[in-house]
């Protein structure tokens, strides 16, 4: 049940936001997805939109969206990030274009209470919570201090000062922010200060804070949470919750509402420790109240509280899909001063699950990858960028096709939303809808998405929620759910409809007498032979003859039923199949391009090889080039120093994450031709080293680990 105000709304008004007027004109602070997320229900509810934009962005999607947009500007020896996070250029935008409120979105200064204060000063109706509240959630020490207060089970915070060893294992987590940023798990007291460390220049890059605190490490745990809608008459709803178990390094992959699983007491519960402390804080608008539920060999234990995030989340799509509610438009409404219904929220029909989409590779320890989107399609999709309350499937997007994936912001491309009848409905969906996109030119984590969807444990979730939990995507597991869901069989087909498509295109661009057969030859008795490599590097030899314009493949029960510069049709082992072919020129003259085959079996990135390759200049085997672009934060060695294996050799900021490159075997510095603060590009060399010139180094410094991914 809603909580309902103590005083009489029509003579008092508890807690009071900006100035209680009619929004005319919304300026988001924000971009991306998110920001064509809140400029959709503008446009719904007839208000006029106000983007932002960067140095770089100005045919950025966001900004062609909205009725007008302002360009930020850039503090000196800043970047793109930067110009999002000054707050006096973000209300002096408004001021220009007549803006007369501000929606922060996610991320950026969405949780900074300076930024709240100085709308509302401005006399500019901010549309989030007081900046009393932000500050007071903003710390997560200070929140859980005022939750404990407010009679909600709370996790301890240590100091990283005061960790013993009796402590461990903890969890280094930044004070400000969220989404896995600053965040490090500790399992040896030795690695304690490197980890702090890492941490805080992590948590510093992404929030502008670089204080971080320790709590308990929970190995297996659900990460459920609960979202809050407050007005500011005093009514706090609890409209549901959602289930962020499933994450890879405390970033959240796939959320889910209703919990699964969830006994109804502990859901009960959890609804009431949200409703409670929204009420202690004053809060206004919508926000969300995170529980960590430990998960036992018994069942699940207490719920605690860990942070309460006072902005709109990532993953709030599920909960609009499963309510109807639009969370944007009652956050407007509430900051007009519209009270919440007083028949409460409305209970949550069928099921709605979100995958978050992200540029990263998988056979590079997941870092963030750069490019071209050469193709960005989901055919599946029924709706975007609103509540969705039917079966079918929502898509909310930052990017579309042709738009190049950079190295200032976050790799997230985009939230694909199923909805189901129930939950068994709603993973089909969204793991259909996945496995159909087109993604071309950037590397995804789409092949682990569908894989999660479809493994036993992730259908199993409600009659075993134990087996849901923040370590399912850790070890082996985690090394097959990112398998490509191509098998090398699927590779082979792919190939050979690469090949003809090639055949076909370039007879189609080709000048020949008329009723010249497609790839005619000569000399009938010699095959054609095309050789690709696939992404994690293996070459696939292709063989076919062509005779009187029909092609004859040499592979074994496969026949071409038909074949065009786009589309080829085999018959495999007596079942069709379609293969889709799209080719990506390369960047130069003097390169091959890729080429991308799409089919029911699993999608395929192909690299042709050139039968006469130029030659290249020689490479040092002992250098090591930057992964991608980005910025170097931190270099952690010297010229001459021996090394071991593992050894962190330095730092790199790259979409808003740091990475650390480390020597691939023991050896000697020889040469370091970048410094602290230094932008380089991919490839640039970084570090060089001498193989073989050591076994033990000169100081002891642990390998960097893989996170783990507690929340």
């Amino acid at each position: 049940m809603p909580h309902t105000p103590t005083t009489d709304p029509t003579t008092s008004v508890p807690n009071t936001v900006g100035a209680l007027r009619p929004v005319t004109a919304l300026l988001v602070a924000n971009r991306g997805e998110i920001a064509r997320r809140i400029i959709r229900t503008c446009r719904t509810l007839g208000l006029t939109s106000v983007s932002v934009y960067a140095p770089g962005e100005e045919d950025a999607a966001h900004v062609r969206e909205a009725d007008a947009a302002v360009a930020l500007p850039v503090p000196e020896g800043g970047g793109p990030v930067d110009a999002y996070l000054d707050p006096d250029a973000l209300v002096e935008a408004a001021r220009t274009a007549g803006a007369d409120a501000i929606h922060p979105g996610y991320g950026f200064l969405s949780e900074n209470a300076g930024f709240a204060r100085a709308v509302v000063e401005a006399g500019i109706t901010w549309v989030g919570p007081p900046a009393e509240a932000v500050e007071q959630m903003g710390s997560k020490t200070l929140a859980k201090k005022v939750a404990r207060e407010a009679g909600v089970p709370v996790a301890d915070a240590l100091d990283p000062a005061e960790v013993r060893a009796e402590h461990l294992p903890v969890l280094v987590k930044a004070v400000s922010g969220g989404g896995g940023r600053g965040m490090r798990v500790v399992l040896d007291l030795a690695d304690l200060s490197t980890e702090v460390e890492a941490a805080r220049t992590e948590a510093a890059s992404a929030f502008g804070d670089p204080t971080v605190f320790c709590e308990p490490y929970v190995e297996r745990g659900r990460h459920v949470e609960v979202q809050v809608l407050a007005d500011l008459h005093g009514t706090v709803w609890a409209i549901g919750e959602r289930d962020c178990s499933v994450q890879r390094r405390h970033q959240k992959v796939l959320e889910e509402a209703p919990a699964p699983g969830l006994p109804e007491e502990v859901r009960e519960r959890l609804h009431r420790a949200a409703e409670d402390l929204a009420t202690a804080i004053g809060y206004t608008g919508a926000g969300t109240a995170e529980f960590l539920v430990p998960v036992t060999d018994d069942g699940l234990g207490e719920p605690v509280f860990l942070e309460m995030n006072t902005r709109l989340q990532v993953e709030h799509p599920v909960t609009e899909c499963v309510t109807g509610i639009d969370l944007v438009e009652w956050q407007l409404r509430v900051a007009e001063g519209e009270p919440l219904p007083k028949e409460g929220p409305p209970a949550p029909r069928g099921h709605a699950i979100e995958a978050r989409l992200y540029a990263e590779d998988s056979r590079e320890d997941w870092r963030p990858r750069t490019g071209v989107l050469h193709a960005f399609d989901v055919p599946a999709t029924d709706t975007s960028f609103t509540p969705l309350t039917e079966p079918g499937v929502r898509l909310d997007h930052g990017v579309e096709a042709g738009d190049e994936v950079g190295v200032d912001f976050d790799p997230m491309l985009a939230k694909v939303i199923a909805v189901g009848r129930d939950r068994r409905d709603a993973l089909r969906r969204l793991s259909a809808a996945l496995a159909g996109a087109r993604l071309h030119g950037v590397g995804t984590n789409r092949d682990l998405l569908v894989r999660s969807l479809r493994h036993p444990l992730m259908a199993g979730a409600e009659t075993r929620p134990e087996g849901l939990h923040t370590g399912f995507l850790t070890g082996d597991r985690l090394t097959e759910l990112a398998l490509p869901l191509a098998t090398p069989a699927t590779e082979d087909l792919a190939a050979l409809a690469a090949s003809l498509a090639s055949v076909e295109a370039a007879r189609s661009t080709a000048t020949v007498p008329s009723g010249v057969p497609s790839a005619w030859r000569n000399v009938p008795s010699a095959p054609h032979t095309r050789r690709h490599t696939t992404s994690d590097g293996r070459e696939i030899t292709t063989e076919f003859r062509s005779v009187r314009g029909a092609h004859l493949p040499e592979q074994e029960d496969v026949r071409v039923l038909s074949a065009g510069a786009e589309l080829v049709v085999l018959e495999v082992r007596g079942v069709r199949r379609a293969f889709e072919v799209h080719r990506v020129p390369g960047e130069r003259p003097d390169t091959t391009g890729s080429v991308y085959v799409e089919s029911p079996l699993g999608p395929v990135a192909l690299v042709p090889v050139d039968p006469l390759p130029s030659p290249e200049s020689r490479v040092d085997p002992g250098a090591l080039p930057a992964p991608m672009p980005g910025t170097v934060t931190a270099v952690d060695v010297e010229v001459g120093e021996r090394v071991a294996q593992g050894r962190i050799l330095l730092r790199m900021e790259a979409m808003k994450m740091e990475h650390r490159v480390t020597a691939p075997a023991a050896g000697t510095v020889r040469e370091l031709p970048v410094s602290a603060g230094e932008r380089v590009g991919a490839g640039a060399p970084l570090a060089v080293l001498d193989y073989g010139t050591n076994t033990e180094p000169t100081t002891d410094h642990a390998p960097a680990g893989e996170e783990g991914t507690n929340p």
